[in-house]
């Protein structure tokens, strides 16, 4: 195995949150009397909010206002996550595999650094990160589908990215790793990638892992 570190997404390839995020914008549009548009939060995901920004607006006309959305969003999302964050399927058993033999790791996510300690704390998987490896998008200047966070991930563990192995759920993500020089492995969430450049797809983080060679 060549691999020297492995660098993981946060919101739908660890944690269960982009179901989360998705089914509570949805609520924030009945909320707020707008047609619910799940197509629109898909076509979102993965990239952060001033992008998704045109797209709402686009589709709900000039009388949206987004900052009354988000705020919406952003309460009911807050009670759902307060409910607990589940895993993805295999987080677990592979992080503790990666502890096991003593593969180096990050985060490497579109969220805020510390959001994203807080998320994986609560989830249980936060002893499985050392904090300053993990690294949310205030880290660099261009969030994904830039190159940057991974980059980025990969300096601070002192990797050649070319030795990295990603695991992603996202187009904007595995755009980011392949553009960083990293071999990705992804494994759609709540949408079907439109990205083929991604080296492994997989339908579950086990089963990416073992045809990356981290498990048997």
């Amino acid at each position: 195995m060549h691999w020297q570190a492995v660098i993981f997404d946060m919101d739908g390839t660890l944690l269960e949150t982009e179901r989360m995020v998705i089914e509570s914008g949805l609520a924030a549009m009945v909320a707020l009397d707008l047609p619910a548009r799940r197509d629109l939060l898909e076509s979102m995901v993965g990239s952060v909010s001033a992008e998704g920004a045109p797209i709402l607006r686009a589709a709900y006309g000039d009388g949206f206002v987004m900052a009354e959305y988000e705020a919406e969003w952003d309460r009911t999302l807050a009670r759902r996550l307060a409910e607990g964050i589940p895993l993805r399927p295999g987080a677990s058993e592979l992080l503790t595999h990666l502890e096991l033999i003593a593969m180096p790791r990050a985060v490497a996510t579109n969220s805020r650094t510390p959001v994203a300690r807080d998320h994986l704390s609560r989830a249980g998987i936060g002893r499985f990160f050392v904090p300053e490896h993990v690294h949310g998008r205030d880290r660099v200047r261009l969030p994904k589908p830039a190159p940057d966070l991974f980059l980025h991930a990969a300096a601070t563990l002192g990797v050649d990215p070319a030795r990295c192995l990603v695991f992603e759920d996202s187009d904007p993500g595995a755009r980011g790793a392949v553009a960083a020089g990293m071999t990705c492995v992804l494994v759609p969430d709540q949408r079907q990638p439109s990205f083929r450049g991604a080296q492994i797809t997989a339908t579950s983080l086990l089963e990416g892992a073992r045809i990356a060679g981290l498990l048997p």
